[in-house]
């Protein structure tokens, strides 16, 4: 077999000639899609992830002999340099999976990891670097780079790790994730939604408003630091349920195992524990861990009892007090077996207060996903009013979405033009309208009122005839309004006058 060279276009004429190919006809030991049988996957419900096991673990897959499942060596160029690989039908991954992973990568924009290089910069050469990367995949010789640790601000001042990722190694990361999805959610429980092919957040909420409905008391539960924690011991023997493809499971080790760059120098990984949370793949592994450590244990050991999980954050009802306690403690226990424990200071029993429903229980209230549920006013259909169990928007959104207007101070901007604030600001105000407004959207006003008032302080500022006058900037603004009632987003939903 001649040489390999890394040309413009050999990327491309190999996506070309994979078009219309079918995956049904690439023979390999188990197909795309398969989840693959095991006698004893009964054992691993029943002991849960913590059970004794002499199964091999993702971070003992790099010991293993045998990764490829059929070995053609054969010899590649590289900077001058002629190097025995192993040939590109060893790792059943096409040139079509590294392009729609890419597609989506880039969709999904974000900024670049340790190399400094930006989706911008990679797409640049962007035939080579598709080349390689699908070169290195499919010969097993794939290692990725460190991820880049950045640290958000947590809404009780604490802060979140963040491990990002090259751009390549988002990519690399996005074809395993989307080879191994569809046979993962097939297994995934019903009341799992989060980082879920067709459900989100809202679909995780409209089932939390049913529940508390139905049951009059919920544990909010917060799993202190899960992402930092996540066993690869345990992890390693949920995958080894579903997965037996060894290149899989290699390429996952070395994900988990990769080091990071803090503040500029590159330390090793604390081996054993953790998933970078930034990661492409990391939600899948995530929502795979509390499949079994959480979801199915909750179905054996307390069936019937209703729960709605989005990744890390978990409601549960119950329909006693006493219930939800006994069910904290057992939860409580579940969690430390499979090393992790609950932020007590953030997990509490909530009692779902309404007018039908009377107890002497102080915490009526949580937030789930943004929303705050509490006791609230609403309406019957004739107009009558009761205290329901609802949620809206909670102060603390409310709280940062504030603290973001503040910031821009966008009523100083005299250099541009409303249109042209309205052009900044519209993808923002839309998104916010989208989550936010989907139940109690009246509960907005207070955002928009404060957005609308910083518009006329621009209108103030911007017009030096109005002379800082606020009741003639009103004026001006109300005037312009009824000549472009949809130039601002939430101006097309009658929050015109908030």
């Amino acid at each position: 077999m001649g040489q390999t060279s890394f040309r413009g276009h050999d990327f491309y004429l190999g996506l070309f000639m994979e078009q219309g190919k079918s995956n049904n006809n690439v023979k390999r030991k188990t197909q795309f899609g398969q989840t693959p049988k095991s006698s004893n996957s009964d054992e691993l419900f029943d002991g849960g992830l913590n059970r004794i096991s002499k199964e091999t673990s993702v971070m003992e897959e790099e010991r293993r002999v045998g990764i490829i499942q059929m070995e053609l060596p054969f010899t590649t160029s590289v900077r001058g340099r002629k190097i025995v690989e192993v040939a590109s039908k060893g790792i059943p991954i096409t040139k079509r999976m590294v392009w729609e992973s890419y597609k989506k990568v880039k969709s999904n924009k974000g900024s670049g990891g340790v190399d400094g290089i930006s989706l911008k910069n990679y797409s640049e050469n962007l035939s080579k670097n598709l080349y390689k990367l699908w070169n290195r995949l499919t010969s097993g010789s794939y290692y990725p780079q460190a991820v880049l640790e950045v640290e958000i601000p947590k809404k009780d001042g604490s802060k979140r790790k963040l491990g990002i990722p090259s751009i390549e190694d988002r990519i690399a990361q996005q074809v395993v994730k989307d080879y191994l999805e569809p046979r993962l959610e097939k297994e995934f429980h019903d009341s799992s939604y989060g980082y879920r092919p067709n459900r989100d957040a809202h679909q995780a909420l409209e089932e939390v408003r049913y529940n508390v409905r139905q049951k009059a008391w919920v544990i909010d539960m917060d799993i202190k630091g899960f992402f930092d924690r996540v066993s690869h011991e345990l992890l390693g023997r949920a995958l080894t349920r579903h997965v037996e493809e060894n290149w899989v499971n290699l390429y996952i080790g070395r994900w988990l195992n990769c080091p990071k760059q803090v503040g500029g120098e590159v330390v090793s990984k604390e081996l054993g524990e953790g998933t970078p949370q930034g990661g492409v793949i990391s939600p899948l592994l995530s929502n795979l861990f509390l499949h079994y450590a959480f979801d199915r244990w909750m179905d054996k050991t307390h069936p019937g009892i209703k729960f709605v999980r989005y990744a890390d954050d978990i409601i549960v009802h119950c329909a006693s007090k006493s219930e939800a306690e006994q069910i904290l403690k057992s939860i409580r226990s579940r969690l430390r077996s499979c090393q992790l424990d609950l932020h007590e200071k953030k997990t509490k029993i909530v009692f779902c207060k309404s007018g039908r429903r009377k107890s002497s229980h102080g915490q009526v209230s949580f937030n789930f996903l943004g929303y705050g549920f509490q006791p609230r006013t609403s309406a019957t259909k004739s107009g009558k009013l009761f205290l329901g169990y609802d949620c809206a928007i909670s102060k603390e959104s409310q709280a940062k979405i504030a603290k973001e207007l503040r910031s821009t101070n966008f009523q100083k901007w005299t250099g541009r033009s409303i249109e042209e604030i309205a052009e900044y600001f519209n993808a923002k105000l839309r998104g916010w309208l989208n989550y936010f407004g989907k139940f109690r959207r009246r509960n907005l006003n207070r955002i928009f009122k404060l957005f609308n008032s910083r518009l006329t302080n621009w209108v103030r500022n911007r017009y030096k005839r109005l002379n800082k006058s606020y009741i003639k900037a009103c004026k001006w603004l109300r005037g312009y309004k009824e000549k472009n009632p949809e130039l601002f987003v939430h101006w097309k939903y009658g929050f015109i006058d908030s």
